[in-house]
């Protein structure tokens, strides 16, 4: 018996450890461009800026702290809807724990992008918290390296983790006090003189972060989250160890420029980390869903023209759509968390559907392409997809990497989806809902 069962014991061994075998993530840069390869296959992300905030909570709120039953619940509605839209990689901040990023992966097929704030709302340093980072202070730098290095530790053998992410726009910070978002200061020599001073020794530790991440997890790729394209020449010349250059940008049905920039300065695939409009018209003061929706399918279109073989800028890997549900808390952070507020908090032209002048026309609390139910008496909350989910549903549906694929077929593809069908289709959902 023992010579039938040994055999067992080792096959049964082997196939438990191919089932747990963690996955390599690489970046490629070839003559066709560059692409991310997971296990050696091209995968596009179609990612999705994802949290979980029932009304009448805000950022102090945290799911992975609930009880495995509730989170379990939770999942089953936000991950089935996003496996139904074509999702494949969500982005979350640090406090998930490993054993959900792989729960996540295994029941639903959707891959994590863990992001580290890297001192974007504040640093503590020696058990006391700074709510400013200073990016040139020893022990702020110290404090940070330490974390990171830990974070690799504890997730670099997680199932369905797909890459690290530093920071969210950090270089916004060194200009906002808080987190809440604002207008952008205009001034150029204000802008270079603030990314001189407080900028580089950001970007550098950013750089020192990669280095010494690498050492610890070399399987999974590293990349930083810069708002725009704002000091991308001290990018270029301080975090040259970064693998992915990601972006949250917002600047309407375009990029514009933005693929051909970070290609000829920093020779790295771009990720839009963020991206997105909301879905309040400022105007007419009322949802639009059809120019959310515009704006979003407008965008991806552009991201999957720019993938790697189809002769354009070839550095796209993908992005993350912002956002999954609407931020209840967004406007006020700590105040009117029961209120959907409609109040508008900055402006940009590339907007034009409701961009008038000195008015502001984005609305941090409505840039959901799922509309939030209340809260039930058990904290959950049922979601009520809005016309871009079903336009992205039919986006996601392409997959750039195919063979014989063309510029043109993408253009086809894109064409083909009817954003008046979206609305029907979400239509019943906002009856319901009201």
């Amino acid at each position: 018996m023992k010579y039938i069962f040994l055999p067992i014991i080792f096959i049964f061994l082997a196939l438990n450890s191919c089932s747990k075998k963690k996955e390599e993530v690489v970046v490629l840069k070839n003559e066709q461009g560059m692409r991310l390869m997971v296990n050696g296959e091209d995968f596009i992300i179609n990612g999705m800026n994802w949290d979980y905030f029932p009304v009448g909570t805000n950022f102090s709120y945290s799911l992975w702290q609930q009880p495995n039953a509730f989170i379990k619940k939770a999942l089953e509605t936000e991950m089935t809807l996003l496996k139904e839209l074509g999702v494949n990689t969500i982005r979350v901040y640090e406090g998930i724990q490993p054993k959900w990023i792989t729960y996540i992966y295994e029941k639903y097929g959707i891959y994590t992008m863990l992001n580290h704030s890297f001192g974007r709302y504040g640093v503590s340093i020696n058990g006391n918290w700074k709510p400013e980072t200073d990016y040139t202070n020893v022990n702020a730098q110290k404090s940070l390296l330490a974390e990171v290095v830990q974070m690799t530790k504890t997730y670099k053998n997680t199932p369905g983790l797909l890459l690290f992410l530093l920071g969210n726009e950090n270089n916004y910070g060194l200009f906002w006090a808080g987190s809440e978002t604002e207008d952008f200061p205009e001034e150029e020599t204000e802008k270079k003189k603030i990314g001189e001073i407080r900028g580089r020794a950001m970007y550098k530790l950013m750089n020192e972060a990669a280095v010494q991440m690498k050492k610890v997890d070399a399987s999974h790729p590293i990349a930083i989250c810069n708002g725009d394209l704002l000091f991308i020449d001290i990018i270029a010349e301080e975090c040259k160890d970064v693998d992915i250059y990601g972006t949250n940008m917002y600047r309407g049905k375009s990029f514009l420029d933005a693929f051909d920039i970070v290609k000829k300065k920093l020779n790295m695939p771009v990720l839009f980390t963020e991206f997105g409009s909301d879905a309040f018209n400022a105007i007419n003061n009322k949802e639009d869903q059809k120019m959310q929706a515009f704006y979003l399918v407008e965008n991806w279109k552009e991201i999957y023209k720019n993938v790697a073989g189809l002769g354009k800028a070839e550095n796209a890997i993908g992005g993350f759509t912002f956002q999954f549900s609407d931020g209840w808390w967004k406007y006020g952070q700590t105040i009117n968390l029961d209120v959907h507020d409609n109040d508008a908090s900055w402006a940009t032209k590339a907007y034009d559907y409701d961009y008038q002048e000195n008015h502001n026309n984005m609305n941090e609390e409505w840039f959901g392409i799922c509309a939030k139910g209340p809260t039930n008496n058990k904290g959950l909350y049922t979601l009520y997809p809005r016309a871009a989910y079903y336009a992205l549903k039919e986006a996601h549906q392409l997959n750039p990497y195919s063979e014989g694929m063309t510029t043109s077929l993408v253009l086809k593809h894109f064409n083909e989806i009817k954003l008046n069908d979206a609305l029907i289709k979400a239509a019943n959902n906002k009856v319901v809902l009201e």
